[in-house]
């Protein structure tokens, strides 16, 4: 078995791993990524054209990072003639206190305004509000793809590496640093920075991790009737009537996307059924809350949520192993943030992340 040697190593080129590599290029850093997918792959938690950027928090850590995120999008800047940010708006309502979260935005200096249901039914006509709304033009979607894209082209220019289809079947940490073992080789670095989603257990038994639930979850695009703007929506529903919180944005030639948050069925990454759950309770939400789409025109999409109990994310370090991993289904938009915290955890050993994201 040869030998090879990178001064720190990216394990799992999601969204996460490729924003920590590229964070690490702009701190004068080579780090190779080790994914074991091919690139565009579907497996895992970061494909597809959008995601949710929901600004809409109260807690203060989730706040810090979303200030720290926001620099990042902002830093990567323009792909395919506009930016990675397409920030058309937020509306958040339901059974929640919008005031909260209101304020906690002015006090970031991020737009937010409170409308009454008539106030924001006139502005979207194709949604239906029973609640104060809480909107904020600060938020909107991140394009995932194409940040997927520009993360491994800023990687590679900066001479990082990237290598897909190139799975690492166990990391050991050693007195001089971490060994990588892959199929024919055995990789040596100072440190890893370990971004594996669905894997995180399998691929550290040996760290005490919190639990994390693998779920498959079958959000879906739907056909808009008429040509009405639209905005990204958080609805917090009555839980009697509906399964969770649904969540939505409009994704430029695929429809309005809809889902309820985190309500799939537990399963093996390794062998995900690829079945649709809550279709029905999801096209009769759709045709009570959003008359501007036909709830019969469902696409279903397939992915997975890495889900801590507490829906925190894990950012911490043991020994010379760094881990990124239970964003729980709300981390996408966080991704230049919790690259820019892994890089903090990966350069120096006495860092440590907010006081919630940290491991047991």
């Amino acid at each position: 078995m040869s030998a090879d040697a990178v001064e720190i190593a990216v394990v799992g080129g999601g969204v996460m791993g490729l924003a920590t590599a590229w964070e690490l290029t702009r701190r004068g850093h080579r780090p190779v990524v080790f994914e074991r997918f091919a690139r565009g792959h579907r497996e895992g938690a970061s494909h597809g054209a959008t995601r949710n950027f929901n600004n809409a928090y109260d807690e203060e850590h989730y706040l810090d990072l979303l200030v720290r995120a926001r620099d990042g999008w902002d830093a990567l800047g323009r792909v395919d003639g506009e930016p990675l940010l397409r920030l058309h708006g937020l509306v958040t309502h339901g059974d929640l206190d919008v005031s909260s979260v209101e304020h906690r935005l002015h006090e970031r200096g991020i737009h937010a305004e409170i409308l009454s249901p008539s106030e924001a039914s006139s502005r979207w006509p194709g949604m239906r509000f029973a609640d104060p709304v809480l909107f904020s033009r600060d938020a909107g979607v991140a394009r995932a793809s194409a940040a997927l894209r520009e993360l491994e082209r800023r990687i590679v220019d900066a001479g990082g590496e990237v290598r897909w289809e190139t799975p690492v079947a166990r990391i050991d940490e050693t007195d001089a640093g971490v060994e990588l073992v892959l199929a024919d080789e055995r990789i040596h670095a100072e440190v890893a920075v370990v971004t594996v989603g669905a894997w995180t257990e399998r691929m550290l038994p040996g760290i005490r991790l919190p639990r994390l639930d693998v779920t498959e979850e079958t959000p879906a695009h739907f056909r808009p009737v008429d040509g009405s703007a639209w905005p990204s929506f958080n609805h917090y529903v009555d839980p009697d009537r509906y399964p969770a919180t649904v969540y939505g944005m409009p994704t430029p030639g695929e429809g309005v996307k809809v889902g309820f948050h985190r309500v799939g069925d537990v399963v093996d990454p390794d062998a995900r059924p690829h079945l649709t759950t809550h279709a029905d309770a999801l096209a009769d939400y759709v045709r009570e809350w959003l008359p501007g789409l036909d709830p019969a025109s469902a696409v279903p999409i397939s992915c997975t949520y890495t889900s801590t109990d507490d829906s925190a994310f894990v950012l911490d370090r043991r020994g010379r192993i760094v881990v990124g991993a239970g964003f729980s289904g709300h981390g996408f938009k966080f991704a230049p943030g919790v690259g820019a915290t892994l890089t903090d955890l990966a350069l120096d050993p006495t860092e440590l992340a907010a006081e919630p994201f940290r491991l047991p």
